[in-house]
């Protein structure tokens, strides 16, 4: 494309030089009345128009079109970076330098790729033009046009750096702010119901018109100092067409073309001028594009400390991965014991800290989780029960100790089921096997009526009619249509169906290798075309709260389920009688105090029940 527009660009400019000198040779036939010339010339005139016209607009077209391509590679390159690992959450969370990353990948990249694109034709097309129309120049009217010329850009755009210095850091701050107003409408829409019942009409109003106040004054400021760019810009251009003839007039008035009659005069006067005027008007195209540039610098600011920030995050989870990939080989190559098979993660005097604080919460936790053993985790509001969690998921960092994971994360190894469930876009179907990319059915509707039974299961059958179906594209929200509770119920008929099982030992350590690098769709598809089931490989299930919203029946009837389905919990909850489906309860007393006891109610479990 860029190649493409080159060729364009130079094409449209000779037809332009033909255009350009038309006028002289209209001086010249309209002086020697030629009527035939006229003629001749008035057909080469409009030819020359209509292709300058269809080039013009193919330029525009190019241009637009590598608008597109910029815009979707660099969008794309952010989202690599920004869907890396829990990078999203890093920055989102713990970091609060770098404000509003959603505007800067959807707004502020389009912004830049539109303004870039709008002066690439400009750009690649004005070193070929500025030679050209110098050499011209200079055969026209000596040395003296274009030094004076080339006198006059250098000025103008001295003056232009001087006034665009201060707008691009205005510019900066205008983008922040008008991520911070977009982000208040946002948190309304979110929260409409809360905010409704709080009866809260008026702060918020107070609240977004203060937003709007401030980006407003930021926008004077920025219009204010935008004014005399604009005076400076303006007042270059028209002093440039008086320089072109002033440029013609030096020779003309010393004598050089004295022997020429009015109209020949005229006609040289003509095609000097237009070569002049098209030279400062190249220059003049040039300092025109400051206000653009003050732009694409601002944004390119904001962009490039998204980017800078993402590769920074990304290349900290990559040694974290690394650290967590050399411990396990440690497990096997190291003299010390390994761990055995069943164990999904092994902590050893683990001491947990909220990152942004540095207030203590855990301190020289050891505990050893395995299959069968499930483990209850209790404790008061703040004593971090939800952060054992996030370290655990690998979102935060421990203090001091060692985290060593022995199985993979996702759909074929640990869910975690948050107390506030996410859903994503699209079909109920996509909602039951989230986070799987793809369905692989088995065979026909067989993967159909395993949705059908965990929704029944999650006591959610009439979700499956409101629905329209499994795979009925709906356009509502699904926070909007669900309750609660059902939320929850449907979190998990979603861990239902994400259960794992296994063939053989050798299709076990494929599948693991599989999930290791991304695939967990191709996973659960040999899991499910595999010849032969052994068994079930424990399914390691993190609860935190995530059957707040539910009645203790139907709470008990879920947990009843999972344990039946070979899940092992770890949960987090208040509730007391829980404990019969936990092995152990670990409970949190704050200040880094904790204390891990045997639960005896499990035992007690009538027959069939929580195995």
């Amino acid at each position: 494309m860029f190649l493409t527009l080159l060729g364009v660009a130079l094409l449209e400019q000779l037809v332009i030089y033909q255009v350009g000198v038309i006028p002289s040779q209209y001086y010249e036939v309209l002086g020697n009345k030629d009527f035939s010339g006229f003629k001749t010339l008035t057909a080469i005139a409009v030819t020359l128009i209509i292709v300058n016209s269809t080039l013009k607009s193919f330029d525009q077209f190019i241009c637009n079109m590598m608008y597109i391509n910029w815009r979707k590679s660099l969008t794309e390159y952010l989202h690599s970076c920004y869907f890396q690992g829990q990078v999203y959450y890093s920055l989102h969370v713990l970091r609060e330098d770098i404000d509003n990353p959603d505007q800067r990948i959807s707004q502020d990249v389009e912004r830049f790729c539109r303004q870039l694109s709008s002066m690439a034709s400009k750009l690649v097309i004005s070193p070929f033009t500025l030679a050209y129309y110098t050499y011209q120049c200079f055969h026209s009217t000596g040395w003296l046009g274009p030094v004076s010329i080339f006198g006059y850009f250098v000025i103008g755009t001295m003056v232009n750096k001087v006034l665009m210095s201060p707008i691009v850091s205005k510019l900066v701050q205008q983008e922040k702010l008008e991520g911070d107003f977009r982000f208040k409408h946002m948190q309304i829409r979110v929260n409409a119901e809360p905010a409704a019942f709080y009866r809260a009409g008026r702060v918020e109003h107070m609240r977004t018109d203060r937003r709007l106040q401030s980006l407003l004054k930021t926008q004077r400021e920025l219009i204010g100092k935008e004014l005399w760019l604009y005076i400076g810009i303006n007042t270059f251009d028209y002093l440039g067409s008086i320089l072109s003839y002033v440029v013609i007039a030096i020779p003309i008035f010393s004598g050089v073309y004295g022997d020429l009659s009015p109209t020949e005069l005229s006609a040289l006067v003509s095609k000097n001028a237009f070569v002049s005027i098209y030279l400062i008007g190249c220059f003049s195209q040039l300092i025109d594009l400051s206000s653009t540039v003050t732009d694409v610098a601002g944004y390119t600011h904001r962009i490039g400390e998204l980017q800078e920030t993402l590769l920074s995050l990304g290349r900290k989870k990559n040694g974290n991965y690394s650290e967590a990939r050399t411990s396990w080989d440690l497990d096997s190559h190291s003299g010390e014991d390994p761990a055995p098979r069943d164990t999904a993660f092994l902590l050893e005097r683990v001491t947990l800290s909220v990152p942004s604080s540095g207030k203590l919460l855990i301190k020289d936790l050891s505990l050893r989780i395995s299959q069968g053993n499930s483990v209850m985790i209790v404790g008061n509001t703040g004593t971090g029960k939800t952060s054992l969690l996030r370290v655990l998921g690998g979102l935060w960092e421990s203090t001091q100790g060692s985290i060593r994971m022995l199985t993979c994360f996702g759909p074929r190894g640990v869910v975690f089921l948050p107390q506030r469930p996410f859903f994503t876009d699209g079909s109920l179907r996509e909602q039951v096997i989230y986070p799987l990319k793809e369905i692989y059915p088995l065979s026909g509707s067989a993967d159909d009526e395993r949705i059908v039974q965990f929704l029944e299961l999650a006591g959610l059958t009439d979700l499956l009619a409101r629905a329209g179906g499994l795979d009925e594209q709906v356009d509502w929200n699904w926070y909007d249509i669900l309750s609660p509770g059902e939320m929850q119920r449907l979190s998990f008929a979603r861990l239902f169906y994400l259960q794992p099982k296994y063939a053989d030992a050798l299709g076990e350590l494929q599948l693991i290798c599989e999930m290791f690098l991304g695939d967990a769709a191709l996973a659960y598809r040999r899991c499910l075309v595999g010849r032969g089931f052994v068994g079930l490989m424990t399914f390691l299930s993190v609860l935190d709260e995530a059957t707040s919203a539910l009645t203790e029946e139907v709470e008990h009837e879920l947990y009843r389920l999972c344990l039946q389905l070979g899940m092992t919990l770890i949960s987090v909850g208040h509730r007391p009688s829980l404990e019969k489906f936990h092995s152990w309860i670990l409970k949190l007393h704050g200040e880094g105090r904790w204390e891990l006891t045997r639960c005896e109610k499990m035992k007690r479990l009538p027959s069939g029940e929580g195995h």
